[in-house]
């Protein structure tokens, strides 16, 4: 049958006749974003290469960075047909509290050489979002004006054993003087590890200002500007002096950290204690025989031991030595929300983001990671939704199988 032409009229043409103009320039980028890899791409473009590769880069050949996306990856979640729910029920309950989502943000350093608005930014979005945020040891705003920045937000402190117990001591009081009720004590960074990235950039804290930073910083004027006109970039715990990233670590932390030292921590915090970098059966049960409550299962997101155990391979043996009663969030290789899902039905209870936050963070500050945690909570539900789950107590390891391609 032949098609009959006509004169378009004009009532059919003024409804699509729609022109979006949004001046705010941040905005207009966040509005096209459909998940956590866009905003990376926004995140190379705006940042220099040696801040940018810090985050985006892992230790030596990267295999356990890569490892990590790749188990995820190569899940395959089970629909179930006919059996949705219009209400997803995502709380989560992990250190004695109920959290709005069950994803929390992870410690990150020299966080606002990344974004000036740094650990700021990251605590006013998890507050936002009803979810705690994690300050690092080796963060860049204090533990007071982070407690200062969101009042409401449920805050937790990393701590590195320094080699001066003193200096960790009163980090540990000021934390719980200042609201923070959860400690994570990270135990895989007695060292730093090979991260190439940085070797090769020429990484310093803070950054120096060679020919080769000022070219690259001609292409990203913004993030310049922001870092000149704002407050100079320190460090609470840390020397003020310019170092290369190995030095630095190496010459703060403790490499003869032991469970005896966990005891010790154990004694001086009053809040819950977890163990980040915990990968085996073994380790899971020394730390919760020193005193801890519950456990990160962590390599760090492949940034320290490369060829380490991929996270959520151990996560399964984590949570058998460890048994039902003991909380155990995941962190490393968290880019979507399907990869949550995945982690909650073999057996976390909660997870962390680091890289996937950092990226909003350096793509568009504050509106950034709120971007992240809206489509992390987007990526849940409708993932949930389509297998049929109405709360995350339905997750189980039953709904979620592994796949090998040739």
């Amino acid at each position: 049958m032949a098609v009959t032409r006509r004169i378009p009229r004009w009532s059919d043409l003024a409804p699509l006749l729609q022109f979006d103009v949004e001046f705010n320039r941040r905005r207009a980028r966040l509005s096209r974003v459909g998940d956590i890899y866009d905003l990376r791409k926004i995140a190379k473009r705006r940042t220099p290469t040696a801040a940018f590769d810090y985050v985006d880069g892992a230790a030596q050949a990267e295999l356990t960075y890569d490892g990590n996306r790749k188990a995820f990856d190569d899940i395959e979640l089970t629909p179930a047909i006919l059996a949705g729910s219009a209400d997803v029920d995502l709380s989560a309950e992990v250190a004695g509290r109920t959290f709005e989502l069950p994803v929390g943000i992870a410690p990150t350093g020299f966080t606002r050489m990344m974004q000036t608005e740094g650990e700021v930014a990251g605590v006013r979005a998890a507050e936002r979002f009803g979810v705690p945020f994690t300050l690092s040891t080796m963060g860049t705003r204090s533990i007071e004006d982070v407690a200062a920045a969101a009042p409401a937000a449920a805050k937790w402190f990393q701590l590195y054993l320094f080699a001066d117990r003193a200096v960790s001591q009163d980090l540990l009081k000021r934390a719980a003087a200042n609201g923070f009720d959860t400690l994570l004590v990270t135990v895989d960074t007695t060292v730093a590890g090979q991260r190439l990235r940085d070797v090769r950039n020429g990484m310093t804290v803070p950054p120096k200002l060679t020919a080769g930073t000022v070219l690259d910083a001609s292409y990203r004027p913004e993030w310049w500007f922001n870092f000149l006109t704002s407050d100079p970039l320190s460090f609470a715990t840390l020397s003020g002096k310019t170092s290369d990233l190995p030095s630095l670590i190496n010459s703060m932390f403790d490499p003869t950290l032991s469970m005896d030292d966990l005891r010790w921590i154990r004694e001086q915090w009053p809040g819950k204690l977890f163990v980040k970098g915990v990968l085996t059966e073994d380790d899971a049960r020394r730390s919760l025989d020193a005193g801890a409550d519950g456990l990160v299962v962590s390599n760090h997101g492949g940034r320290q031991l490369d060829k380490a155990p991929i996270s959520l391979d151990a996560l399964p043996r984590v949570r058998e030595a460890a048994g039902d009663d003991v909380d155990i969030i995941l962190d490393s290789g968290v880019m979507r929300g399907s990869d949550i899902v995945t982690a909650l039905a073999l057996g976390a209870d909660f997870t962390l983001i680091g890289r996937a936050y950092l990226y909003g963070l350096m793509a568009a500050g504050e509106a950034g990671v709120n971007k992240v945690l809206d489509l992390l909570r987007q990526e849940i539900i409708v993932s949930m939704q389509l297998m049929g789950a109405q709360s995350l107590r339905d997750l189980n390891p039953d709904m979620v199988s592994r796949i090998t391609r040739g």
